[in-house]
């Protein structure tokens, strides 16, 4: 792979799409659309920057603009890899001249932050509810009454509660609440629902709107819930079920209307290792009868695999990039770190291509607990990524490589052996494994320098290749390793150097520019 390469694009480039429009983990979004614009965020967990922000002009072709969340808060909880921590299910909104987002963290509470551009700057967390178990936040500001509101959802590991959603009046500033919360839906008193969460409160039609899902991540619905008054009693209606389709759990995440009045709604499809991949469906609201409005998504309640796109001008297709050159020795936006960064973990150089310090860490065999991991999504199902790498350190044990990256993880790359010379690795380590082990016996790499390959099919089989420049081109390397992912956050794409406990410096590693093929 010798130059960029285009990924899957969700426009077929003839007024239609397919689903999923982004196919890779961008895990309970949320969308505003602002005049002509719409921006998208979602669940960044444990990693940083957090808080994703991308763009786009018809609901389809997206890219990354950038990260909402320089840092999570509190920092000491985050130095260390959090995974499956951190920001959980946000809300994007835009009221009085700015972006709001407001989001749970599950062991801390509801924070909340703003700015007048959706690049930034962007306000320091508030906490506008401390606790534990508080998820999935959602605001209202009422444009008739200039009432504000706050509805969330809680988790039963931290809390103890699950299922119910509680209520808030809030402040027009969205700096507090102003009473004690009340329970605005419990779904134990509604036959066949369970596990409800993930709220987003509408205003529509004299109603107040409350659009949930229920059911589990695998195998759940979408639902929506009606009330005059926010207090309740809410009516419900599941509005979006798998039936007859293979979208599996086809629930949380937003509705928006565009300029010309169309409804839209985007929610994920959890697909394991792949973690939760976006889809689009058409949107109406009906009324029964005298029975009122509800919503109907996707064809008669069930997930479209291809629709007409929006009625906006077009578009250019586009996706978020993958592909890096790293100019200037900087990483794109599409790269997090598994923990809150630390000074010198980069080595700013002049040239192209990324310069990683080998930070040395008592967790040397295992990159699950080691925070500096530079790490992106899985950009589809099938697909090749490739990079270069050179390892400038003798110190034994140093090393750095390519990774996949979740509950278990295998990696390939290059390492210091006792004598100081660079010797090819490959290992892996299973879910229940605490460390590594080897895929493929070490052989040497006698320039230093490997070029490193991921092969990854259906089913999240990654198959590793090498080429230590010795004339033989790329050979495999290992079995075939399955992705797996943590327990909410899909498998990872990392680059990683790092060095056994010890003092002083360690060598860097180089990687060339990060290709990926579809």
């Amino acid at each position: 792979m010798s130059g960029p390469t285009t990924l899957r694009s969700a426009d077929l480039g003839d007024g239609t799409y397919r689903n999923p429009v982004l196919d890779a983990d961008w895990s309970d979004p949320d969308v505003v659309r602002h005049g002509d614009d719409y921006y998208m965020t979602a669940s960044s967990f444990g990693r940083v920057p957090g808080l994703p922000l991308l763009h786009s002009r018809d609901l389809v072709n997206w890219t990354l603009v950038g990260h909402a969340l320089e840092r999570l808060e509190p920092a000491v909880d985050f130095a260390v890899p959090r995974h499956d921590c951190g920001v959980w299910a946000p809300s994007l909104r835009h009221h009085d001249g700015r972006f709001w987002i407001f989001w749970g963290d599950p062991d801390h509470g509801i924070q909340q932050i703003n700015a007048e551009d959706i690049r930034g700057p962007w306000s320091a967390p508030h906490l506008i509810k401390a606790g534990k178990g508080l998820i999935d936040a959602c605001p209202l500001w009422d444009e008739e009454t200039g009432e504000a509101y706050l509805v969330h959802a809680w988790a039963k590991s931290r809390s103890g509660i699950k299922n119910r959603l509680t209520g808030h009046r809030m402040s027009p500033d969205g700096r507090e609440l102003l009473d004690t919360g009340e329970t605005l839906v419990d779904a134990d008193r509604i036959p066949g629902w369970f596990t409800l969460e993930g709220p987003k409160l509408y205003r529509h039609d004299g109603y107040f709107w409350i659009f949930a899902p229920a059911g589990g991540v695998e195998t759940g619905w979408q639902g929506a819930f009606r009330s005059r008054e926010f207090s309740g009693p809410y009516e419900e209606r599941v509005v979006l079920a798998q039936g007859s389709t293979r979208v599996n759990g086809p629930h949380q995440g937003a509705w928006v209307r565009t300029a010309r009045g169309e409804d839209w709604f985007l929610h994920f499809q959890a697909k394991g290792a792949y973690g939760r991949v976006v889809h689009l469906q058409p949107m109406r609201w009906t009324t029964d009868g005298e029975a009122g409005p509800w919503p109907v998504i996707g064809n008669a309640g069930e997930p479209v695999c291809a629709h007409t796109k929006p009625l906006v001008p077009e578009q250019p297709r586009e996706v978020p990039a993958f592909d890096d050159d790293f100019p200037g020795g900087r990483f794109g936006r599409q790269w997090q770190w598994t923990a809150g960064p630390r000074p010198g973990w980069t080595v700013e150089h002049a040239g192209d291509g990324l310069r990683l310090s080998c930070v040395r860490t008592a967790y040397a065999h295992d990159l699950r607990a080691l925070p500096n991991v530079l790490v992106q999504r899985l950009p589809a199902e099938s697909f090749t990524v490739e990079t270069e790498l050179v390892l400038n350190s003798d110190e034994p044990g140093a090393k750095a490589g390519l990774a996949v990256l979740g509950d278990a993880f295998s990696w390939i790359g290059l390492e210091a052996g006792d004598d100081g010379a660079p010797r090819l690795v490959h290992r892996y380590a299973e879910t229940v494994a605490e460390h590594e082990r080897d895929a493929e016996y070490p052989r040497p790499a006698p320039h230093g320098r490997v070029r490193l390959r991921v092969e990854v099919t259906a089913g999240a089989r990654c198959r590793f290749y090498a080429d230590t420049g010795d004339g033989d081109g790329f050979c495999p390397s290992g079995q075939v390793f399955a992705a797996t992912p943590w327990r909410w956050v899909g498998a990872l794409l990392g680059l990683f150097a790092t060095a056994p406990a010890g003092t002083g410096p360690a060598g860097t590693a180089d990687f060339t520019a990060f290709r990926t093929a579809y």
